[in-house]
């Protein structure tokens, strides 16, 4: 049966698959506060949990559902994220590297100053969430979505975003260079100030956009556009 969720739209862009939960859920408990290397923890809700500032190699979380846990400042390398919930969680300072995330929901997240490195995001919606001064360097993007986020200032040099969507984002003073961006999607987002717009070849725009856009690309391009009033 095909999944209704993964076909592509009238403008040829599939959706991200949604995560797939458990029937059920084991609540996570004080022992599980603990990041340990080469771990793996399934099927887990983890409420109200204190990781932040820990670190940890290789970790994996399946099937886990977090819900008002903080993770602020919490360092991962190698760390893998499938089918998951975030809901109102605190990310802020998380840095990751080589890490990645796959058929995983964000939702009213903070993720201020968060870290990924030379990761994959996969099949992830992120949505309602704060994810300024945010870098993404060297990241490829597949089906993603970011929906009424803050990116002020985000920072997508040399990441892979032909596969990411953008929609009702400010994205005010975002860095884009040499980022690879045929094919990605801006709807309804504020592209004022971006960095490295020369490297938005082959992006896709709503036309309420390009107007603020096209200010932008003049000043990259040394081209001043001149007051129409009489001097």
């Amino acid at each position: 049966m095909v999944d209704r969720s993964t076909r592509r739209g009238p403008d040829g862009w599939r959706p991200p698959a949604p995560p797939k939960p458990p029937a059920t859920l084991d609540l996570a408990t004080a022992e599980h506060a603990v990041l340990a290397d080469d771990t793996t923890s399934r099927r887990l809700g983890l409420v109200d949990l204190d990781l932040s500032g820990q670190s940890a190699d290789e970790v994996e979380f399946v099937q886990c559902r977090f819900r008002r846990t903080d993770l602020s400042g919490v360092r991962l390398t190698g760390a893998r994220f499938a089918d998951c919930l975030f809901e109102n969680t605190n990310l802020a300072n998380l840095r990751a590297e080589k890490s990645s995330m796959q058929r995983v929901r964000l939702s009213t997240v903070r993720m201020t100053g968060v870290q990924w490195i030379n990761g994959a995001v996969r099949d992830v919606t992120i949505s309602d969430c704060r994810i300024d001064l945010s870098s993404w360097r060297f990241t490829t993007f597949s089906r993603v979505t970011f929906e009424g986020c803050n990116l002020t200032r985000a920072d997508f040099q040399n990441s892979d975003l032909r596969g990411a969507r953008f929609t009702r984002c400010d994205l005010t003073g975002a860095q884009f260079s040499q980022a690879a961006m045929t094919g990605t999607r801006f709807a309804d987002c504020v592209l004022a100030g971006i960095g490295g717009v020369t490297s938005m070849s082959g992006a896709i725009l709503a036309q309420q956009d390009l107007a603020a856009l096209s200010y932008t690309l003049a000043g990259a391009l040394g081209i001043r556009i001149e007051g129409t009033g009489d001097e």
